[in-house]
């Protein structure tokens, strides 16, 4: 009877050794790299579908931050709430990421005010027209500068960790200025703008080496930095949020359309796959002119 029993626990364990090797397999075949983590819910929002997680370092991946996560299919359970200790799975592939198996542990955490809810987006304003800015080669430049060209503008910072958030930013633009620039007979009068809410780290030369990743043309697309006051301001005017820490930056999405006459003509408040949108909304800037234009001083650049 024991040997009976010996045996069985044996070819359980290798029935599990081999469901184990299979699942590596799937992953290794697919993509997908999985890592558990711990950490504490800083903000749920149920109609994107996202948790925002102040999580513990992951080892060989990221170190500890807060980061907004995009919930799997199964979508954010029940009963998940700010101040919340949670357990869950992070997977990535080199296109997206999302979060699973969302466990609370229990525990509730006071959470600082700076979580607070978030202020009313206002329009784009004057006053950051003549604001300094450094772009990728070290010049200094303004808004002002780029006055009578079709502008796409988003905000990112380069050390993202989530293939799906700033690095999908920025293949957004990679995508849509290739786009423009394949495109025949169209005016060359339009630019691509990546501001960076992390400038104390993305120095020039990391903004260059960036976008040399993107194969970015700095005659059509800059990414700028420049003092943390004056990002915030234009971040605010955009209706951008971010909240720095820990080497990362919990924010939301905003890509501007400005047309050639200077005038907000398109806000789009997520990230995914916008290329063909931004590509589009850029053509359609591009046949703007000041004489039919018609905008309010408020959200003219």
């Amino acid at each position: 009877m024991m040997s009976k029993v010996i045996v069985g626990i044996m070819l359980w364990g290798a029935l599990l050794i081999g469901a184990s090797a299979v699942a590596r397999a799937d992953s290794a075949e697919t993509g997908i790299r999985t890592f558990a983590v711990e950490g504490v819910v800083q903000k749920v929002d149920a109609v994107s579908g996202t948790i925002t997680i102040r999580h513990e370092a992951i080892t060989n991946y990221m170190a500890a931050m807060t980061m907004p996560f995009k919930a799997g299919g199964g979508g954010i359970p029940g009963g998940i709430q700010p101040g919340q200790q949670v357990r869950f799975e992070l997977h990535v592939t080199a296109n997206e990421s999302w979060v699973d198996q969302i466990r609370p542990t229990g525990q509730i955490v006071p959470l600082p005010q700076a979580m607070a809810a978030a202020q009313p987006p206002s329009p784009l304003h004057s006053p950051l027209l003549d604001a300094p800015f450094t772009n990728e080669l070290g010049q200094r430049v303004t808004l002002a500068d780029f006055h009578g060209q079709a502008l796409a503008i988003t905000f990112f910072y380069t050390r993202c960790p989530l293939p799906d958030y700033c690095p999908r930013l920025s293949r957004n633009f990679q995508e849509a200025s290739g786009r423009l620039a394949g495109r025949s007979g169209l005016p060359a009068n339009w630019h691509f703008l990546s501001v960076t809410f992390d400038p104390d780290f993305d120095t020039p030369e990391r903004l260059r080496s960036y976008g040399q990743a993107y194969a970015y043309d700095p005659a059509h697309w800059s990414f700028l930095s420049g003092s943390p006051e004056i990002i915030a301001g234009l971040a605010r005017s955009a209706g951008v949020q971010y909240t720095p820490g820990g080497g990362t930056i919990d924010h939301n999405f905003r890509t501007l359309i400005v047309d050639t006459a200077g005038h907000l003509q398109m806000v789009f408040p997520t990230g995914g796959n916008l290329s063909d949108q931004i590509a589009a909304e850029m053509v359609k800037a591009l046949a703007a002119t000041n004489a039919v234009a018609i905008s309010t001083p408020q959200n003219r650049l």
